[in-house]
C-alpha cells in the first residue's frame, strides 16, 4: 500500500495511492487508521508533500556503504554511525533545497528510508523491522565543507531543507530485496547500487539505535548512501529513485 500526504483545496490530508487518483483517509493512518472519506481526488489535482514529518528526529546512519566510506578516503566504522537532522531539515518532492549561505561545497546522498511506526526501545534485529510503518526515499543533502570544518555534523547535515523525502511512503516492501537505488544529477546517473550492500542492515540499525534512545512513531531512520555522491549548485535537479518506491526530485537554489 502506498500512503501519501498531499496538500488540496489549502488543506492537508492523506490518501491511498490508486493509480492515477487519491483515495482520501479519514485521518493520519499511523495513528488513525485506514479508513477512507469515500472521496477521490486526481493525483495530477494535489501537490504531494513530505510523506512524514518526523515528531520527534530523523537518525541517519554515516558511512554505510564501504564504497562511499572509500570515496571519501574514511575508514568503515566498527559500528553503526549514528547522527541526527531535525524535523525543520524536511522538505517534500518538488521543493526546492535552499544553499545554506557560507557554504561552498553542497552535496547530494541518496538514501532508502524506513518510517518507524510504534515506539521502540531496545528492540532486537530480529524483530526491529516489525516496528516500521514502511518505507520512502530521502537525500541526506550535506554541507561537505561545514562537515569538515566543524567537527561534528549538527550544521553540516542539519540546515533547512537538508532532507528531503517522499514522494510517498509504501508499506509492502522488502529493505532485504533486489531493490536498487539511483540517484541523477541533471539526468545524468552518479549513484547506482542495490541497498543490499549497505555494511549495517536497517534492522541492525533500528536495534542499535533504540538501545540508546526511544523511536517513537513517526520518526525517520536513514540508512547511508551509496558511492557516487557528488556537488550540487542553484539550479541543479536530483532525482533519487530506489525501485518499488518512486522517485524523489527537488531542485537546488540559493538561500
Amino acid at each position: 500500500m502506498r500512503i501519501a500526504r498531499f496538500s488540496h483545496n489549502d488543506a492537508i490530508r492523506f490518501g491511498i495511492v490508486d493509480e492515477g487518483e487519491l483515495v482520501v483517509l479519514a485521518g493520519d493512518p499511523m495513528f488513525a487508521g485506514y479508513e477512507t472519506t469515500g472521496e477521490r481526488v486526481p493525483l495530477a489535482d494535489v501537490a504531494l508533500l513530505a510523506p512524514v514529518i518526523p515528531r520527534s528526529k530523523v537518525v541517519c546512519v554515516g558511512r554505510n556503504y564501504r564504497d562511499h566510506a572509500a570515496e571519501l578516503g574514511n575508514d568503515v566504522p566498527e559500528a553503526p554511525m549514528l547522527f541526527f537532522k531535525p524535523n525543520t531539515s524536511v522538505i517534500g518532492p518538488g521543493d526546492a533545497i535552499a544553499l545554506p549561505r557560507g557554504s561552498e561545497f553542497v552535496s547530494f546522498e541518496g538514501e532508502l528510508a524506513a518510517v518507524i511506526g510504534r515506539i521502540a526501545k531496545n528492540v532486537a534485529a530480529e524483530n526491529a523491522l516489525d516496528y516500521v510503518f514502511g518505507y520512502t526515499i530521502a537525500n541526506d543533502v550535506t554541507a561537505r565543507d561545514w562537515q569538515k570544518s566543524d567537527g561534528q555534523w549538527a550544521r553540516a547535515k542539519g540546515f533547512d531543507t537538508s532532507c528531503p523525502l517522499g514522494p510517498a511512503i509504501e508499506t509492502d516492501f522488502d529493505p532485504n530485496g533486489s531493490a536498487v537505488l539511483t540517484t541523477r544529477l541533471n539526468g545524468e546517473v552518479r549513484q547506482q547500487g542495490p541497498i543490499t550492500d549497505m555494511i549495517f542492515s536497517l534492522a541492525d540499525v533500528i536495534a542499535y539505535a533504540s538501545a540508546a534512545f526511544t523511536l517513537l512513531p513517526g520518526d525517520v531512520i536513514l540508512t547511508g548512501t551509496p558511492a557516487g555522491v557528488g556537488q550540487i549548485v542553484a539550479g541543479d535537479v536530483v532525482e533519487v529513485e530506489i525501485s518499488g518506491l518512486g522517485i524523489l526530485r527537488n531542485t537546488a537554489r540559493n538561500a
